[in-house]
């Protein structure tokens, strides 16, 4: 009697300790696809990045932060496709604008033609009725002339 009565009050606590310990929570279909999305973005951005040198540094360093600077463009929009907070997809569209016209500009720099860009989705199912030039409710006006 004496020794079940020890089991019992030794796994009550271990019972009560179980339940307060925080269980994984199945992920989302939204979250699956931005987990899934994300990490084939920074897989190409880390890809990018490897560069192999070139013998000028000026270049090497575009090499390597152009595709920086696109992996947090990438990640914007996914943030974009998938995200609510209203703050942060407003610092996601400033990426995108800021982001595009650094590369711009640090290929410019090297006297190389800026690349075109077009405006990336960002719904998870994109819009027949879509252009190409405003995703979101958001115009994709540029300073520079990307051409």
């Amino acid at each position: 009697m004496l020794c079940a009565f020890m089991l019992i009050t030794g796994t009550v606590p271990l019972l009560v300790f179980a339940k307060d310990k925080p269980q994984p929570i199945a992920a989302s279909p939204d979250e699956s696809a931005f987990l899934r999305e994300n990490e084939a973005t920074m897989n190409k951005m880390m890809d990018g990045m490897a560069a192999k040198p070139s013998g000028d540094i000026d270049r090497d360093f575009v090499a390597m932060m152009s595709p920086h600077h696109q992996g947090a463009i990438d990640m914007a929009i996914i943030e974009l496709r998938y995200g609510k907070n209203e703050q942060l997809r407003r610092i996601a569209q400033e990426i995108i604008v800021d982001q595009t016209q650094e590369i711009a500009t640090m290929k410019l720099a090297l006297g190389e033609p800026a690349t075109d860009t077009t405006s990336a989705p960002t719904q998870p199912t994109p819009s027949a009725k879509s252009d190409g030039h405003e995703q979101a409710g958001m115009p994709m006006h540029m300073s520079h002339p990307m051409k």
